[in-house]
């Protein structure tokens, strides 16, 4: 008989109800069979193959009992050499097909669970990439990260276990009930009257343990989230900075002790109605032996058939068990498909028009035309009647209160948002005309915030252009002002940046990102806020890196420091979404407006800090 924890663990691992969050899923986001079996569809006759490899594989292996009672009633007892070597050759044909049989449906299934997966990975990845930025101001990371990896990578067992399973033991319950009742009448009949009790003890043992396991892995999600926290670089300097080390170790102790009180609950959980089964499965074979034992029961059974039915008998339980809970893992299977649907299903805001119009030669002339912007939850629109022309390699700059409207004006040129009245046109030609690939060469974007990839220098630089020579690296890094901090260090290019670039100091960060934008060469550059987190002498390195940037280009620049916009050829003032003003530094000084009242401010401000 299998050991009594084991069944457990097999035939209740699911709990014998549906999760309420499986189920709440399910019911918030209702998934069609038709729609998951199209995953399916192109794998058909690899799936076909491998389910009459599992009934092929149960049927053989139900010959083993009857082998035994061929042993045991005739070919020993007979001394029948002949018959006990074929017997004999027989178990083990059965255990060597078996065997075969199960290397090959484990790789087919386990080769369709991974192509199905690596379809729906690169689907959900692609289509997330296709999303606007409010998508992602709207999700955690983490939730993003979990339907890439966990739920999809839960997936395969729907492949492999549930799918593979249902198949399996279906077809051993059948042709083990079928054999037994081949063997003995008698004795199935009482088999039928014990297991219940049986199943109806596992069940409820296995609820037990499920509440244990859903308190322990939300201990463990706490555990996770503290060492994410924690250890990561950012987490580690804010602990240091703020002396929170210690309690940050006692927090992280008391979780790990809950785990620890949870992992002994489990273990304990239903010890008792666990003993209480061990009688009943010790009782089974009992009846059994003291029925085949009896004149009135035993109807003439041989030692060999008792024991071919003891055999079967004993294998029954778990297939049993698992068939009862195929429904619990069906809602947790389509439960996972429910999660990586609604990111599938989400509608793209930003996408490549159906005739999208090519520009040969890119001049880099652009108009706002009447744009108005509103954010979906915003209560008052962030931009209105927003009309302003930048003429090619001229430079516009948006100055403004915080709040005004300058970097979502600045992120309609880049399609990042999509105006929601009006249009921004480069030469002529809405951008919304234009695919993304072809608005990403004529707009390179340099932002306050820089973000650079956990790689070396180079693979950063090659993220722009990936077929760019190392000349053309080198050329973009000398005109961004980095090319001698780069060559400064031991590796050159091919020194690791480190985690978002912690290895580097924020303004050499910045130009290494101006380096990347100046690679693919733009016809416009958008500057948002690119010097305003940086001090005065690295402002001042920055500052003739960008100046290097924009020579020849078409420029929007957004500056906090309004010293960095005296020279813009034109100047525009924002205040709740609207332009004010407009014109050359002289000439809005002149006019003694509200851009002259900002920039008299910064000057007061500049000599009190002074």
């Amino acid at each position: 008989m299998v050991g009594i924890d084991e069944q457990m663990r097999g035939g209740g691992r699911s709990g014998a109800r549906p999760d309420p969050a499986d189920k709440a899923q399910l019911e918030r986001s209702p998934v069609r069979w038709g729609r998951v079996a199209a995953l399916f569809r192109p794998y058909r006759w690899q799936l076909a193959v491998v389910v009459a490899l599992i009934v092929a594989s149960s049927a053989v292996a139900l010959a083993t009992p009857f082998l035994i009672r061929l042993v045991i009633d005739e070919a020993i007892p007979e001394q029948d050499v002949l018959l006990l070597l074929w017997a004999v050759g027989g178990m083990l044909a059965v255990t060597v097909v078996t065997a075969i049989f199960g290397v090959v449906q484990t790789w087919l299934s386990t080769t369709v669970g991974q192509r199905v997966m690596h379809g729906l990975r690169t689907a959900v990845f692609t289509h997330l990439q296709r999303q606007s930025l409010g998508f992602f101001t709207r999700t955690k990371g983490g939730e993003v990260q979990s339907r890439l990896t966990n739920d999809i990578g839960g997936m395969q067992s729907v492949v492999t276990s549930t799918a593979t399973s249902f198949a399996s033991n279906a077809t051993t319950v059948i042709g083990t009930v079928v054999a037994m009742a081949a063997l003995s009448w008698r004795l199935s009949l009482l088999s039928l009257i014990v297991l219940p009790p049986a199943i109806v003890l596992t069940r409820r043992v296995a609820r037990m343990r499920r509440t244990i396991t859903a308190q322990r892995q939300r201990s463990l999600a706490d555990l996770h989230s503290q060492v994410e926290e924690g250890l990561s670089i950012s987490g580690v300097l804010l602990g240091k900075t703020l002396g929170a080390g210690p309690a940050q170790s006692r927090r992280f102790a008391g979780t790990s002790e809950d785990l620890v009180a949870l992992e002994v609950r489990s273990q304990l959980a239903g010890r008792w109605r666990m003993a209480t089964m061990s009688i009943v499965f010790a009782g089974i074979p009992a009846l059994i032996y003291l029925a085949a034992g009896l004149p009135a029961t035993s109807g003439g059974m041989t030692i060999g058939t008792l024991v071919a039915f003891t055999t079967l008998q004993g294998a029954l339980f778990r297939p049993l068990m698992q068939l009862l809970d195929i429904g619990v893992s069906l809602t947790a299977s389509m439960a996972l498909f429910s999660r990586v649907f609604e990111y599938l299903d989400l509608p793209v805001d930003i996408d490549d028009p159906a005739d999208p119009v090519r520009l040969d030669r890119v001049r880099g002339e652009v108009r706002f035309e009447g744009v108005g912007f509103s954010y979906p939850d915003g209560v008052r629109p962030a931009l209105a009647d927003v009309d302003l022309t930048v003429p090619a390699g001229m430079t516009l700059a948006l100055v403004g209160e915080t709040g005004s409207g300058k970097s979502t004006l600045a992120s309609l040129v880049a399609r990042l948002n999509d105006p929601t009245t009006g249009r921004v046109t480069v030469d002529g030609v809405d951008v919304r005309d234009l695919t993304l690939a072809d608005l990403a060469g004529i707009v390179g974007v340099v932002a306050q915030e820089t973000y650079l990839l956990h790689g070396t220098i180079r693979e950063n630089l090659l993220h722009a252009k990936p077929d760019a020579t190392d000349a053309e690296m080198r050329d973009a890094a000398r005109r961004a002002q980095v090319h001698d901090v780069i060559a400064a260090l031991p590796d050159g290019y091919d020194t690791v940046v480190g985690a978002r670039g912690h290895r580097f100091s924020g303004g050499e960060k910045q130009r290494l990102a101006i380096a990347r934008t100046l690679l693919r060469d733009p016809r416009i550059l958008v500057l948002d806020e690119a010097t305003s987190a940086l001090d005065n002498e690295t402002e001042r390195a920055v500052q003739a890196a960008l100046d290097e940037a924009a020579r020849g280009r078409t420029t929007i620049t957004i500056a906090h420091r309004l010293s960095t916009v005296r020279d813009a050829d034109r100047i525009a003032v924002l205040d709740a979404g609207r332009v004010v003003e407009q014109g050359s530094h002289d000439d809005l000084m002149a006019l003694g407006g509200r851009y002259a009242r900002l920039v008299g401010s910064a000057e007061r401000s500049v000599e009190l800090v002074a």
